[in-house]
């Protein structure tokens, strides 16, 4: 018989009737990716489908791809037609960073009984909202929101990798310096072992001229790449699925 558990908040609830772990993709515009795009997402999910071991499901309140014709979130046209339509699910938006997730986290884990976030925020924040000292307290926000909705949620946090602009714009690179530095402050100051926040390593040797296709978004390499640092992560940590090995 499966297992019932029950997952409740102040905001909503979910009762869930089996005890598949149950992951929740979490981004701005490089998680939720563009119409066409295979998205780390998708890489995410081969990888836990072949390694992970037990049940799981990805869970969350959108499953669309931004379409730049439109100018919006309407477009269902993924890269790889074996994405499960179950599985396309997140909590990403272009444009939206962590001034944004953090009043929407708790809605989000309770309405879906969220067991893992994997988290990839903040250069949007930076580029067009918030200092480094602000975003950081919005990512203290966000963990303590979550929390709420359920006390034994995991976290991994990716740091934020800077894209073209810092390049040419100095005070931008030293900003995404400065808030790497404050997010793993935070994640050393929130770590509990009730529920875990895990910092994820820069994907090494990740290149923005050769893994996105733009100097900010990724392409397949860095799809992979982004994947792998959150995988790996998880199973040095917790033993959660195995090391990351890209498929074609």
């Amino acid at each position: 018989m499966a297992q019932v558990s029950i997952v409740t908040s102040q905001a909503a609830g979910v009762i869930r009737d089996d005890d598949a772990m149950r992951f929740t993709f979490v981004g701005d515009s490089m998680t939720i990716g563009c119409a066409g795009d295979f998205t780390w997402r998708y890489r995410m999910w081969q990888h836990l489908d072949a390694t992970l071991g037990a049940p799981f499901a990805i869970v969350g309140p959108r499953s669309e791809l931004y379409d730049t014709g439109a100018g919006g979130p309407v477009s269902y046209e993924y890269g790889a037609p074996d994405f499960p339509a179950g599985a396309r699910t997140h909590l990403a938006g272009w444009g939206e960073g962590w001034l944004h997730m953090a009043p929407v986290i708790a809605d989000a884990v309770a309405a879906h009984g969220t067991d893992v976030l994997l988290v990839s925020l903040g250069l949007i924040d930076l580029g067009f909202y918030t200092d480094s000292g602000q975003t950081a307290l919005n990512a203290r926000a966000f963990i303590a929101a979550a929390r709420t909705a359920n006390p034994h949620v995991k976290m991994v946090l990716m740091p934020v990798i800077p894209n073209v602009r810092a390049e040419s714009d100095a005070p931008f690179a030293a900003e995404c310096d400065r808030f790497n530095e404050l997010l793993a402050k935070a994640v050393a100051d929130l770590d509990d072992p009730m529920s875990p926040v895990l910092l994820a390593s820069r994907p090494p040797g990740y290149d923005i001229h050769e893994d996105t296709y733009d100097g900010t978004h990724p392409g397949p390499t860095g799809e992979h790449a982004l994947a792998a640092a959150f995988a790996d992560a998880m199973h040095q940590a917790w033993g959660l699925g195995g090391p990351y090995t890209p498929r074609p």
